[in-house]
Formats: structure tokens, sequence, C-alpha cells
């Protein structure tokens, strides 16, 4: 091992994390304790840590929720987490939001040393010193912990030839992404060719993709070499994979095994070496239940696996991507930096956008073209349906709220707390009752309640701990 790494334990359980720290310092490196959620979530703000295990269930929250922040600290540590009470949701929610390794109480202890050791041998590997060599974003714009995640991903797979699969919601930006990773890859300098699945006529398909020769068909005045061997030592980009009909999943597949085709009424074969990636919106999975997409075709796919978050996840992203996009439509336009009124960004933040990234740009080019020669922008410039949804929202929360605010002959005047204040208080309200409902209902037991209320053990437990109530023993 290289020099005396920095290793916190945040476990409730006195006993654990003893046993853990002897463990620590006995390989020779420096051990540190939190036995609440909240004291370990601030030892990792005010120090560097390279290595955290983390408890599931502390006496102040659960630790899987606190994983993506504690795994974004300044240090970027290494999250092990370890629970006496693991369930599969648990582990795939702290797998996916980057944790190490998960491991179940009780664990003999020379497992728990070899994977320290592993992750210790990791983080040196990854800390080594490499050429420095600046990530092409190619317009994705955003730091926070989601993005982020996603650009290491990018930078992990760009200089292999490995398959991507990039799966995310409508307007996540997939495309932007699968550019990304090629102009990151030693392919950059070829072509970047993009297939829309959904756009091509199933009966065009295989000579989009193929190519033909002259004659091949009526209007075939000239050979076409076709979508795949324009490829040809650079990247192939299938959108919208889900939709590529059926009956060319097959033969799409053996081009995938072999990188070989035959164009329409041609006699020879012709190759291309070409790298695959591919986006869907579509859950795959669910398609193959019903007989819709080749099983073996998605696991040809899906040699990595590439998830963008929705807007809503990376929230925080929203102020440099409205000022990245009406700078950028101020520069073609030809007019002035338009500058933003507190409100506006706080108008934006309230919406959900189901939409994504693609939803807000449209909004913001309305907002451009109402704001005109305005050199600020204002809630109001934004397109009446957007703002009509925001107040349709805002009625329907003081309608639930109402009788909750006090109400006098002056009650014009009052001084009302911000929103989101009023908004969080009626949450935590409607959730403690329904859990005391849940816990009503099923007698206390969380095997009974965890299917009613659609949430893993995991996020249950947190709730319940939250509020101060408990499941039966």
């Amino acid at each position: 091992m290289g020099e005396m790494a920095k290793v916190l334990i945040i476990d409730d359980d006195q006993m654990m994390c003893q046993v853990l720290a002897d463990m620590v310092r006995k390989i020779g490196h420096d051990a540190h304790c939190a036995f609440s959620l909240t004291d370990g979530l601030k030892a990792a703000a005010s120090s560097d840590y390279d290595i955290i295990f983390l408890d599931v269930f502390l006496p102040d929250g659960n630790g899987l929720e606190a994983l993506p922040a504690l795994r974004s600290s300044k240090s970027f540590p290494e999250v092990i987490i370890i629970t006496g009470s693991g369930d599969v949701s648990g582990a795939a929610l702290a797998i996916k939001n980057g944790a190490w390794d998960y491991i179940q109480k009780p664990s003999t202890l020379d497992g728990m040393t070899l994977t320290f050791i592993r992750a210790l041998e990791y983080r040196e590997a990854k800390q080594a010193p490499k050429p420095i060599r600046a990530l092409k974003r190619q317009g994705i714009i955003g730091n926070s912990p989601p993005i982020l995640n996603c650009l290491d991903q990018v930078a992990q797979v760009a200089g292999s030839d490995i398959n991507v699969l990039i799966t995310g919601e409508t307007g996540t930006g997939k495309e932007l992404f699968a550019w990304a990773i090629h102009n990151n890859s030693p392919r950059a300098a070829k072509n970047f060719v993009v297939v829309d699945c959904a756009a091509i006529p199933e009966n065009l398909v295989e000579s989009t993709l193929f190519g033909y020769e002259k004659g091949a068909f009526t209007g075939a005045d000239k050979a076409f070499d076709g979508l795949v061997r324009q490829a040809d030592g650079g990247t192939l980009f299938l959108d919208e994979v889900g939709e590529l009909p059926l009956s060319m999943q097959k033969v799409f597949l053996r081009v995938l095994q072999d990188h070989r085709f035959r164009p329409l009424r041609s006699e020879k074969e012709i190759q291309s070496d070409f790298r695959l990636v591919a986006a869907t919106n579509r859950d795959l999975t669910k398609m193959i239940e019903k007989d819709f997409f080749r099983k073996d075709l998605l696991f040809r796919l899906q040699s990595f696996t590439l998830e963008l978050p929705p807007l809503k996840d990376r929230s925080k992203d929203i102020p440099e991507l409205t000022m990245y996009y009406i700078t950028d439509l101020c520069r073609r336009y030809g007019t002035e930096i338009k500058g933003f009124s507190a409100d506006f960004f706080e108008s934006l933040a309230f919406h959900d956008w189901p939409g994504n990234v693609r939803e807000l740009f449209h909004a913001l080019e309305g907002a451009f073209t109402a704001a005109h020669r305005d050199p600020i922008l204002y809630p109001k410039h934004l397109p009446d349906s957007f703002r009509i949804r925001i107040l349709q929202s805002a009625v329907k929360d003081k309608t639930t709220l109402e009788g909750e605010i006090p109400k006098g002959k002056n009650s014009h005047s009052t001084i009302l707390p911000p929103l989101q204040t009023v908004r969080e208080e009626a949450v935590n309200r409607a959730e403690k009752q329904y859990l005391q409902e849940l816990l009503s209902t099923t007698g206390g037991d969380i095997t009974k309640a965890c299917p009613i209320c659609g949430l893993s053990r995991a996020r249950l437990y947190g709730l319940v701990k939250k509020y101060g109530l408990s499941f039966k023993a």
C-alpha cells in the first residue's frame, strides 16, 4: 500500500465501529468513527476521507439516502455499505449510486478486510498520475453529482470499443452523450453516423442501413453505401433502438457480431469497423417479455449501460442550463445578453420538467421571444401554458393548506413563509399520517407494508424512523 489512508466509519453500533477501526489501524491506516448520520456527514464535509464504511439504518436517517452526498464530498471517497438487514432493492440502489460494495452483517473479518483492501487499491490506481486530458463535453451543461457521474462513465468507456446503451427519458440528452463518447474516443476524427430507428419506414430500414447496388429497386439510379458502411472507422449511433423492426433485429445482430453485411443486390459482403452506441427511452426488458425485442440483441447492446438522470433529479443544473441557453440565443440573434430576475429561477425550480432539458429549452426560447427587447427575463415572459401549470399547482397547495394559514381582518398583509417551506411541511404531515395508517393496517409488519406503499424496505424503514414511528419487534 502507498500512503496512509483516512477512513470514516458511520455506524451506531459502537462494537462494529471498534472492530472496523481496529482492522483499519492494524493494516496501517487512520480510522475515525461517527455514531449518527448527522455526525458522519459533518465529518465527511470537514475532512478528506479515502474510504467510508456506511451503515444503512442509523438513528437519524437512512444511509443509502446520504450515499450520493457522501460520494460527492470534496475527496470523492469510495463508500462501502454495511447493513444488518440487506434487501435486493437496497443493494441495487447502493450500487446505482456508486457504492464500492454492499456487505451484510454479520460478515467475516477476512471478507471485510479484503473488500477494504480492494477499494484502497482501486483508489490508488485511480489517483495515480495520468496524462492530463480535458473531457470534451459536447454541449453537456451542468456539474451536479448525477451529471458528473455520467461524465465519469463517458471517460471510462470512450477509449474502448465496447458497445454502449444509453437509457433515459425523452429530452435528457442521449445523443449529446453519444457524441461525447465519440469525440473522446480514438475514432473522433472519423464519422459519427446517426440512425434514427423511429424515423425510417420499415420497408426502407435494410436499404438505409446496408445500402444497395444500382438498379436494386425502382428509383435506385446509383449505388448507395448505407449508414453502416459510412460509419467504418467511426461510431454508429442507433437512436431509439427500441423502434428497430423485429424483422431487422436478427439481421443486425449478425452484423454486430461479424461487422460484415451484404448491400441489396450485391454479390459480395462488405466489412465495416464501426463502434456501436445505441439509445432508448423504452424499457427493452419489458419489450422482450412481449416479444417486441430480441433478448440476444439486448445482451449485445448493453455491454455497458449509461443511464441518464431526468432533469428533476439534477435540478441544481437548471440555472446553469438556463444561462447557457439564453446566452446562446442572444448570440444567435445578435442581441444584448439578458439578465434574470430571482423569481424567474424560482419559477423554473417549481416545475418538475417531465420533458426534461428539451422542455426547459423550449420554455426558455418562448421566454426569450416574449421578452423581445426587455433586458431582464421575468416569469411573465414564460409561455402561458407553463405559467398556468405553476399557478394551478400553487392554488392546489393553497387549497390543501387552507385553514392552516392565520386569517384575520389584516390577513392580506400577513408575512407568509416561503412557499417551498409550506410545501415541505404539508408533505411531511401527509407522509406521517399515511405511515401511521399503514402501520395500523399492517399491524406494524414491514413485510406486508412494503408491497402496499411501493417502497423498498430501506426507504420505508428510513421514513418510519424519520417520523418517530416503529415497526413491531
